[in-house]
C-alpha cells in the first residue's frame, strides 16, 4: 500500500467518525428539551465531529502537497470557544428561570475549601 492510499483511508476514517459525532449532535440537540441537557449535545459531541472533519481536510491538503494551517486555527479556537458560549447559555438559562436552579451550598465553612470537620479528623 502506498502512502496516498493510507491517507485516503484516513481522511475517510476522520470524515465518517466527524460526520457520526454530528449526527449524534444534532439528534441529541432536537431530542432532549430543556436548555440545560440540550447544551451536552452541540458542545461535547459537536465539537469534537467539526475537529474530526476538520482534521480529514488538513489530512488531504496535506496529501495533496498542499499543506495548509488553516484548519488548525479554526480547531483552536473552535476548542476554545465551545466552552465558553456553553457557559454563557448555561448561566443564561439559570438566572432566566427557564430551568431547575441548583440547590444552595450548605451553611459551612468545608464547601468548596480544604478545610476539613473537625469530626473526620
Amino acid at each position: 500500500m502506498t502512502a496516498e492510499i493510507v491517507g485516503t483511508y484516513i481522511v475517510a476514517f476522520c470524515l465518517l467518525a466527524g460526520s457520526g459525532f454530528v449526527i449524534v449532535g444534532v439528534i441529541g440537540l432536537l431530542k432532549f428539551n430543556d436548555p440545560m441537557t440540550r447544551l451536552h449535545a452541540p458542545t461535547k459531541v459537536g465539537t469534537m465531529g467539526i475537529g474530526m472533519l476538520l482534521l480529514a481536510s488538513m489530512i488531504h491538503s496535506f496529501m495533496l502537497g498542499d499543506a495548509s494551517m488553516h484548519e488548525l486555527l479554526i480547531m483552536a479556537f473552535l476548542f476554545v470557544t465551545a466552552p465558553i458560549s456553553a457557559h454563557f447559555i448555561a448561566k443564561v438559562a439559570i438566572h432566566g428561570a427557564n430551568c431547575e436552579t441548583p440547590p444552595p451550598p450548605p451553611r459551612d465553612d468545608t464547601w468548596s475549601t480544604l478545610n476539613t470537620p473537625e469530626g473526620d479528623l
